[in-house]
């Protein structure tokens, strides 16, 4: 999809499940589960749409998704076989691993940032062979030294590879990655989510990860019982659907199974969010 001087595509790193009830928090299974139907094990199907920006010449990749070097727990959490969809999702767009610069992490969650690595002869490397990584600080800090409520999300091993590479680059506060491209600090999901703004040619796309993950999260309180900080995320929400209804901001949804990209307008007190081709 263009939009200005820039594309944004994306591909399906990943089919997953996770537990209805824990993405939708305080929200009755009565409401969700009109919206998106669980099994009988009470899960719900997800993805893990990544999304490559190309901008200035250069391929950005936002998350990285579960990857291929996942435990058999990890599995099992996750409800998958853990066969990623990486190398083919980017061969679909015409690109590999080695044509990604930068590898942008909006937190380190093994569902966004699991990707990020590979093993070789039995240790963990990064997969992007020359890309930078993009990480927030505070997220860095908390996912190397896991308590017992995030020890089952963030590996240390992973991270301890990417920081070996010497190819980090940590960030503590908003910050302009390319003129049009900025990562945003949002918080809430994490200590330290952050979510991506882009703007060229008047219109604006924005990537809030596990901020608004699906297009049935839009509403302010239809926040996820995994977030660190439920205030903060609502407060982001809150802040930013007047702008985005407003300007008819693009949406880029991280776990979406229908639609990767949607608009949003107001019918009464709904949001309804509108699908938008990735391919115009």
């Amino acid at each position: 999809m263009r939009f200005g001087d820039y594309e944004i595509r994306t591909f399906v790193e990943h089919k997953f499940k996770l537990d209805g009830g824990s993405m939708f928090g305080v929200i009755p299974r009565s409401i969700w589960e009109r919206m998106i139907p669980p099994d009988e094990n009470n899960l719900i199907d997800m993805n893990t749409n990544l999304f490559v920006l190309t901008a200035h010449g250069r391929n950005y990749i936002f998350d990285s998704g579960l990857g291929d070097t996942l435990s058999d727990r990890e599995k099992k959490v996750y409800g998958t076989s853990g066969e990623s969809l990486m190398d083919s999702g980017l061969a679909s767009l015409g690109l590999t691993t080695d044509d990604i610069d930068y590898v942008v992490l909006t937190h380190l969650h093994t569902d966004h940032a699991g990707g990020a690595v590979k093993l070789e002869n039995n240790r963990f490397v990064p997969r992007f062979s020359r890309a930078e990584y993009v990480i927030s600080e505070r997220e860095w800090h908390d996912a190397l030294h896991p308590n017992e409520r995030t020890a089952a999300v963030y590996v240390p091993q992973r991270y301890r590879a990417l920081r070996d590479s010497g190819r980090v680059r940590l960030i503590d506060a908003d910050t302009e990655l390319a003129p049009g491209v900025s990562a945003v600090f949002t918080g809430g999901h994490t200590t330290g989510h952050y979510a991506l703004e882009m703007e060229s040619g008047g219109q604006k796309v924005f990537y809030y990860a596990d901020i608004f993950c699906t297009s049935n999260h839009m509403a302010v309180a239809y926040v996820p019982a995994v977030d660190l900080y439920p205030d903060e995320s609502m407060d982001v929400k809150r802040r930013k659907l007047p702008e985005i209804i407003r300007d008819r901001v693009i949406m880029a949804f991280d776990h979406d199974i229908e639609s990767p990209f949607g608009r949003v307008r107001q019918d009464g007190k709904r949001l309804v969010v509108e699908p938008v081709d990735p391919g115009r």
